[in-house]
């Protein structure tokens, strides 16, 4: 039988523990058999029992509608959602939130400090704009004790373009000043083959965050299964359904776990003065609805790049140059 789900609060940057876990056959009305079925339909903790509606919780769990409601009821009374907060709270609920340097002090000013726990950060831009490179780096410094950038965390990589290499990772294990076998051990990769497939691997790493201190998920890249699968106008609406649903599924990952989501972003040739350029990133208003902080890559003369952030709920749009070297991203 697999492992007990729970209602796991965030911990706080420093690693606070966490309260006591509550299992799915805790709540009045599932037993073994109905937690497995949820477990199996992906409501693997109260959170996601919470948010969800009774006759999709009635179908999964082969169960009455009225009956999920209760669970649903219970599971929103148990996880403490659905009430209101002061903004005092709030406030102080934020002083928790982590945050990881990139290894430039200019893209961590433009970031307000580095990237946030408890969000999506989109980093988009054309090829060789420093993507991938970007989320090699941010995989080696969350691994970095907190007094030096990081949060002293693990990391879970999910490729779906083959673009994950270990040797970039030793290269700027070294620049950090890390042992690069173990920081490579602290990194769990695994290659998505289809949208299905990248969904599903969201679910996993929250089975491995009950185990390991994962607090940071890379997704490499975040449209590109979907814009190839979902071809045409007919699509656009299954399409955007899903990755609207991917999306979310992250966000409560970043929620529960305290966690960085880092997602890279190809784009199309679609001029938009948003972004000065005669591109613009995938996946519409969904993602530019989803992402908490979005960043545009663009080259300028090697090594340069230049990060534009273009949309943040707190910090003003501006420019911040790095450059791409061979331990990694420097100013």
């Amino acid at each position: 039988m697999p492992a007990k789900s729970a209602a796991r609060p965030s911990s706080d940057a420093a690693g606070a523990e966490p309260k006591e876990e509550i299992a799915l056959e805790d709540l009045p009305g599932v037993g073994t058999t109905t937690a497995e079925k949820l477990r199996e339909s992906g409501y693997t903790d109260l959170m996601e029992l919470a948010v969800a509606s009774p006759g999709d919780v009635a179908e999964a769990a082969e169960i009455g509608v009225a009956i999920a409601q209760k669970i649903i009821g219970e599971a929103r009374r148990k996880a403490d959602v659905g009430g209101f907060e002061s903004g005092t709270i709030v406030l102080e609920r934020r002083r928790h939130l982590g945050r990881v340097t990139t290894n430039s002090k200019a893209l961590d000013e433009l970031l307000g400090g580095g990237v946030e726990t408890q969000a999506i950060t989109e980093f988009s831009g054309e090829f060789g704009t420093g993507k991938t490179q970007l989320a090699h780096q941010i995989a080696v410094d969350i691994q970095l004790p907190a007094g030096q950038g990081g949060l002293d965390g693990e990391v879970v990589y999910i490729d779906t373009e083959s673009t994950f290499r270990p040797e970039r990772i030793v290269d700027m294990a070294k620049g950090v000043g890390i042992d690069p076998a173990a920081t490579l051990e602290r990194i769990h990769v695994a290659r998505a083959f289809n949208s299905n497939h990248q969904m599903l691997l969201v679910q996993k790493a929250q089975e491995l965050a009950r185990e390991k201190p994962i607090r940071l998920v890379i997704v490499d890249s975040l449209t590109s299964h979907f814009r190839s699968e979902y071809v045409g106008r007919a699509e656009l609406a299954p399409r955007q359904q899903q990755l609207n649903k991917h999306l979310h599924e992250l966000l409560r990952f970043a929620d529960t776990y305290n966690a960085s989501i880092v997602v890279t972003n190809q784009v199309s040739a679609r001029p938009d003065i948003l972004f000065g350029d005669p591109t613009r990133p995938i996946g519409g208003n969904i993602v530019a609805h989803a992402a908490t902080y979005r960043v545009y890559l663009r080259k300028s003369k090697p090594p340069k790049r230049i990060a534009r952030l273009i949309d943040s709920p707190n910090l003003p749009e501006g420019e911040a140059v790095f450059s791409l070297s061979t331990e990694g991203v420097r100013d």
